[in-house]
């Protein structure tokens, strides 16, 4: 739901830093990236259990996310790809009842540590979601959201953001005689890029995308597989996908998690099978479970 402007930046930061944004790390990020030959480090889960009050969603998850490069979560509907996802920017905290066990860090630092304030998380770690969800607001406004709750008034400096945004969400071009216009007459890929170009306009560190082009045609969802692989120089993301294909085209790694079902309760409890590079988890998986979903027989 779309806090009041007014709300958002009336809310008290704590005193407890999160480690400085990749995107702002200026030449020695990139000094790093042409270093490094493992990869550094953003995301680091370990033993990761996710609990709805009493029920286990997720059990004992550990994985590693590296910068600048895109990570698909795969698997049947119900393993808890979303849920997992979730916990990397805090919005799991929004969920009633809602508590993660074990430990995740981001850039050496705990996000669910005393004093780690979720709004900061989020300035840091943005999300793209399932639906496009534009505000009811001009297009300009869209983008310009943001800025302006994180305290920026000046004019210059907001249109600045707002082209910037748009043409790293690839559609300036599109939308630039029509700003004024409301953001809810754009189509469903349009409104994507839209809320690509909303979450990019604050400068995150990392892009979360819950399965981004579940809605979309093929047209559309080319668009924002070319755009991924545009901006992942600049970010790193995490995409949730059904379409194994698509984390075959857009992933440098990938994620896959199943279902452990207890018979007696009738529940289904998500847990990570296999996680490593997409080529390796496609063509030479580990476990049979993985090959059972990537070759199709297990759905």
């Amino acid at each position: 739901m779309e806090q009041s402007e007014q709300n958002v930046a009336a809310q008290t930061e704590t005193t407890t830093e999160l480690p400085k944004p990749a995107a702002l790390q200026d030449t020695q990020r990139a000094d790093a990236a042409v270093s490094s030959t493992t990869g550094t480090s953003v995301f680091e889960s370990k033993n990761v259990s996710i609990y709805y009050g009493s029920f286990r969603a997720v059990t004992d998850v550990s994985l590693t996310i590296y910068e600048n490069e895109i990570t698909a979560f795969i698997g049947p509907s119900g393993c808890g790809k979303t849920t997992v996802l979730r916990t990397l920017n805090r919005m799991n905290d929004l969920i009633p009842g809602a508590r993660v066990e074990g430990d995740v860090h981001y850039r050496g630092a705990s996000l669910y540590g005393p004093g780690v304030s979720p709004i900061s998380v989020r300035r840091r770690i943005g999300m793209v979601f399932q639906k496009p969800n534009p505000f009811p607001k001009s297009i300009y406004d869209n983008v310009a959201y943001g800025p302006r709750i994180n305290g920026i008034r000046n004019k210059g400096k907001l249109d600045e953001i707002v082209e910037k945004s748009l043409r790293g969400a690839a559609l300036w071009d599109e939308v630039k005689d029509r700003l004024n216009k409301s953001g809810l007459g754009l189509s469903g890929g349009q409104a994507q890029r839209l809320c690509i170009a909303r979450t990019l306009a604050v400068e995150p560190d990392v892009v979360l995308m819950d399965e981004p082009c579940s809605a979309l045609d093929p047209i559309a969802t080319g668009a924002i597989e070319d755009l991924m692989h545009e901006i992942k120089s600049q970010y790193t993301i995490v995409i949730v996908t059904h379409n194994m294909q698509q984390a075959t085209r857009v992933s440098d790694r990938t994620a896959f998690y199943s279902v452990l079902r207890d018979e007696k309760s009738d529940t289904r409890t998500g847990v990570l099978v296999e996680y490593g590079r997409t080529t390796q988890i496609f063509e030479d998986p580990h476990d049979n479970r993985t090959q059972a979903y990537v070759t199709g027989r297990m759905g």
